[in-house]
């Protein structure tokens, strides 16, 4: 038996974000294929991520989420995604303005703020290679991936989800369909991967292209810039606090090193709402 689900249609940085609550409700979320009509706006409202709410079980955590590509794959982190459920959980007023979530790769704390902005707790960055996961004999700063008879520098990090970043020296030329699509199925990320194109352009600022896995590129990716963010202040290339320039706007990672958090700042904001046949 069918049933009509209310949605938020909402964007990180550009990034649109399909927010069902189900907190109130026991539907199982779609199937594969519905998921992928639902994400294609010609035959659903279109996303680049559906953000599945439902209640925990646990009440120092005020939802839990599940993450959806619009391929209809389920992935661990999105922080784009977790911004706009913070957002929505604040604008629904039962909610305090702080408060934890619990997301597949563990508990999230959100901060919203009078303007909008949206502040969340990404966990630590993992560097060792088999928690990626990456095929590697051992952690290194740099590691060369071989594509297609050519070599690049790359750097291999977990932010709940696996990224690998290249430094390029302009975005906006950057190969990212083509090189990216590659390396998200490369052999050596046995879960495929995030792809990053990232130039430095100061101490606290980069730009930032990201092929997303199971996406293709996307106006942003949040766990995109702070695994761009953390890479390049492993290199000592950067400060503990980052602007990331994408196409669909700009976002803050912050980093104190070691078994820090890692913390993401941007904004959340709604498109739409309608209704979904489930």
């Amino acid at each position: 038996m069918s049933m009509n689900v209310s949605y938020t249609r909402m964007h990180g940085t550009g990034n649109v974000i399909l927010v069902v609550d189900m907190r109130a409700g026991t539907i199982a979320p779609p199937t594969a294929q519905r998921i992928r009509e639902l994400g294609n706006e010609a035959t659903g409202p279109g996303f680049d991520q559906l953000m599945w709410v439902s209640p925990s079980e646990d009440p120092a955590h005020a939802a839990r989420y599940r993450i959806f590509n619009a391929d209809g794959s389920e992935v661990e982190q999105c922080g784009n995604g977790v911004r706009c459920v913070a957002a929505m959980l604040a604008n629904t007023g039962t909610h305090a303005r702080s408060f934890t979530l619990l997301s597949p790769a563990g508990p999230v704390e959100a901060h919203v703020d009078d303007d909008g902005l949206v502040e969340v707790s990404m966990g630590v960055p993992e560097f060792e290679p088999s928690r990626v996961p990456f095929v590697a004999e051992r952690r290194q700063d740099r590691y060369e991936l071989d594509v297609d008879g050519l070599s690049y520098d790359v750097c291999v990090v977990s932010m709940g989800n696996p990224h690998c970043v290249l430094q390029v020296d302009d975005v906006a030329t950057a190969p990212v369909a083509a090189l990216g699509a590659r390396i998200e199925r490369h052999e050596r990320f046995p879960e495929k991967t995030n792809v990053g194109f990232v130039c430095i352009t100061g101490r606290n600022s980069i730009d930032l292209r990201v092929h997303e896995r199971g996406v293709g590129e996307t106006a942003a990716c949040g766990t995109g810039a702070c695994a761009a963010a953390v890479t390049g202040q492993l290199l000592g290339l950067l400060d503990t606090e980052v602007s990331v320039r994408l196409p669909g706007g700009l976002v803050v990672v912050s980093w104190r090193g070691g078994q820090e958090p890692v913390w993401l700042t941007g904004n959340a904001e709604t498109l739409s709402e309608g209704t979904i046949d489930l």
